[in-house]
């Protein structure tokens, strides 16, 4: 029995990573698509409509869920796929990758401030250590002593994703008896329908499927970037994190997942050139500790189920 439950955290961790890689991948192979002359919504739209599509067999087969759990759809559609990815994509037209993703893992803090604050419920000494580091941090990622060295209106639309980033993982944690599929798949659906009436795809320059973009200094197809946020990015991502949620626990899935500013980071190097410097690698590092501490200081269940509204 030790051993069957040493092997299926081994997965669920192994699961988390790759959900945290696939996840980590989304803004540097987004950017090249805005500088080419898609709109941020735009691009949010490209992501959702294909997952939804490649996601649309599988939510059809668990059409009992809308039934269930609706309240439950609605937020994981709206909140944890629908706002993070338009605040998200909105936030890197112009900031750099690195830090929007850095200022969204705020997501736990915000979740200990949702608790003190809203639910009036204490928290620990250790959880406001935490938040204070975060803090910190962000004061060196933006530079704050110098007036903000980077747009004030990029930087709170990454705010806006952390508040998004905080539901996900609390949803991904709601309704246990919901199928992941259905999950990802419902949720997706629903966050192409809100994209779809904000961004106005009709609208879109259809062309520009056709034409390049550049990455690491190379041409490639601006297809070849809309499949990875599509596939990899969206689809393979929300599944990986559902699964690693449910097998491990908002804590663990959620400490592991701060690989994925890692990984957007050196992405966002390697692609995109762009570079953080010692004082916002300080801070980035400095984020993601006072989150960590943060998301292990709350409690077990975050009122996950309430959040919903199941």
């Amino acid at each position: 029995m030790r051993n069957l439950s040493s092997s299926a955290k081994s997965a669920g961790v192994a699961i988390a990573i790759a959900s945290a890689f696939c996840f980590g991948g989304s803004g540097p192979f987004a950017k090249p698509l805005i500088t080419a002359g898609f709109s941020p919504l735009q691009v949010a739209w490209l992501r959702l409509a294909g997952g939804a599509l490649l996601m649309l067999p599988f939510a059809l087969r668990h059409a009992a869920a809308v039934r269930r759990v609706p309240k439950l759809l609605i937020g994981y559609g709206l909140f944890a796929i629908a706002g993070v990815q338009v605040f998200y994509f909105a936030s890197i037209a112009s900031v750099p990758v690195g830090v929007a993703l850095l200022i969204e893992f705020l997501g736990p803090v915000l979740v200990l401030g949702w608790i003190r604050f809203v639910r009036r419920s204490p928290v620990s000494r250790s959880a406001a250590i935490g938040v204070a580091i975060a803090m910190v941090g962000l004061a060196c990622v933006v530079e704050l002593w110098a007036g903000l060295s980077f747009d004030p209106v990029g930087l709170l639309l990454a705010l806006g994703a952390a508040g998004c980033q905080a539901a996900y993982f609390l949803l991904s944690d709601s309704g246990p008896e919901v199928d992941p599929f259905a999950l990802a798949g419902f949720g997706l659906l629903l966050g192409a329908v809100v994209v779809t009436l904000i961004a106005q795809p009709w609208n879109m320059d259809w062309a520009l499927l056709l034409g390049d973009v550049q990455l690491a200094g190379q041409q490639f197809p601006a297809l070849v970037a809309v499949a990875w946020i599509v596939v990899f990015s969206t689809v393979l991502a929300y599944l990986t994190g559902i699964v690693a949620v449910r097998r491990l626990s908002p804590q663990v899935a959620g400490a592991v997942a701060f690989l994925e500013p890692v990984v957007a980071t050196v992405l966002a190097w390697a692609l995109l050139s762009e570079a953080l410097g010692p004082v916002q690698l300080l801070g980035g590092a400095l984020i993601l500790a006072g989150a960590y501490v943060a998301q292990r200081s709350a409690p077990a269940k975050t009122q996950a189920s309430e959040l919903a509204g199941v």
